[in-house]
């Protein structure tokens, strides 16, 4: 089936005995065992679920990849990709990344003696210089990055792990597969924060961990039975129902942050526009080369930190919230909200200011949208 169909579709013909067009929500921790030494393939739902199985199961084929893991949260799914390393491993990391990920890896990854060289993972140039530093393993990229929505050539920078036999991770969270598909470019995992696109709807938490290759798949599927950050059977409908209609939302997410872009790129009060959908914005030719979406995400600057005050305390439709991905179009401060982890110099460094504000564009009528940035810019 074509990815649309694998979608509307999501864990339906699972429940034989009953029909179910929706799949059932399995909330039992134990299945009884026929007799010794068989099993109907589920004993206890850390290990497996059949509602956690359907969702699984529908992102594995959706990616073109081989398996696909349900986790508690986006940093679970992180974290197991991280355990997949070892001792002394250097591994290559966005540099504007998720502040998130960006505390998982320093305060959690250095202990264990793993090495992170963060670069400017959209210039190829300087990946390729980082690649080639001793002991190596491994290449973490955001597309776009958070929150400067800087874009990565996926394809070169899968040729260059290739070449070095390095573990590449797309983390495609803001995209998705609905409209990039990193295995297609030579990425061996993708990971998501399914709380955001994949859900959808601001009501479940999730993350996922998709492997190309089964040998991957499996190495994942043991982590996540043994330290046991996995999707419980609700939050798995839950995505189930939301993936359903992911390529139509992407679709209005998209629509609407670029009715917002170029309303705020003509805005004298505005600044330092990150978009990738606008034809100015250097992003632009690599991204639609390698994404059906340009996303709805957007970052900008104003003149200061107290119209960042104001804005955060005016709006009417947009929301102050820390989330995005949703229906709801919410407004974030980064420095303070999601990447208060990185300390001052940091942040000076990446241009990551105390003026710069992150959309996340929804499903509202778009009038209503620039009407509400209209009042409180102006």
């Amino acid at each position: 089936m074509k990815p649309d169909t694998i979608l509307a579709q999501a864990g339906s013909r699972r429940d034989a005995n009953t029909g179910a067009i929706s799949m059932p929500v399995h909330l039992s921790v134990a299945f009884q065992h026929p007799a010794l030494g068989q099993s109907t393939g589920f004993d206890y739902s850390r290990t497996g679920n059949p509602t956690r199985q359907a969702l699984e199961q529908t992102v594995a084929e959706y990616e073109g990849g081989a398996k696909a893991l349900a986790f508690s949260s986006g940093l679970a799914a992180i974290d197991a990709v991280m355990r997949l390393f070892s001792h002394g491993d250097a591994i290559v990391v966005t540099e504007d990344i998720y502040g998130g990920t960006f505390r998982l890896f320093e305060q959690f990854g250095r202990p264990l003696n793993l090495r992170f060289l963060y670069v400017d993972t959209s210039d190829t140039g300087a990946v390729d210089r980082a690649l080639r530093s001793p002991g190596v393993k491994g290449l973490f990229v955001e597309l776009p990055t958070n929150p400067l929505l800087k874009v990565a050539d996926l394809a070169a920078l899968g040729k260059l792990a290739q070449a070095r036999n390095i573990l590449y991770i797309v983390d495609n969270t803001f995209l998705t597969a609905a409209a990039c598909r990193p295995f297609d470019y030579g990425a061996d995992i993708t990971v998501y924060s399914a709380t955001k696109y994949l859900g959808g709807h601001n009501d479940v938490l999730g993350g996922i961990a998709a492997a190309k290759s089964d040998e991957l798949g499996e190495r994942l599927a043991y982590l996540q039975n043994a330290t046991g950050a996995v999707l419980g059977p609700f939050e798995s409908w839950l995505l189930l129902r939301s993936l359903k209609t992911l390529p139509l939302r992407l679709k209005k997410h998209e629509e609407n942050a670029l009715i917002v872009a170029e309303f705020l790129n003509r805005h004298p009060k505005v600044k330092n526009l990150h978009y990738p959908g606008l034809v100015s914005d250097p992003g632009h030719a690599v991204l639609s080369g390698q994404s059906g979406s340009f996303g709805g995400m957007i970052a900008f600057e104003v003149d200061s930190r107290a119209r960042v005050e104001h804005i955060l305390a005016s709006v009417k439709v947009f929301m102050f919230a820390e989330s995005l991905g949703g229906t709801e179009s919410l407004v974030t401060f980064p420095v303070v909200q999601t990447h208060a982890a990185f300390d001052a110099d940091t942040l000076a460094r990446l241009g990551l200011t105390d003026c710069l504000l992150r959309l996340s564009i929804g499903l509202e009528d778009a009038d209503d949208l620039l009407n509400d940035l209209s009042a409180v810019l102006d």
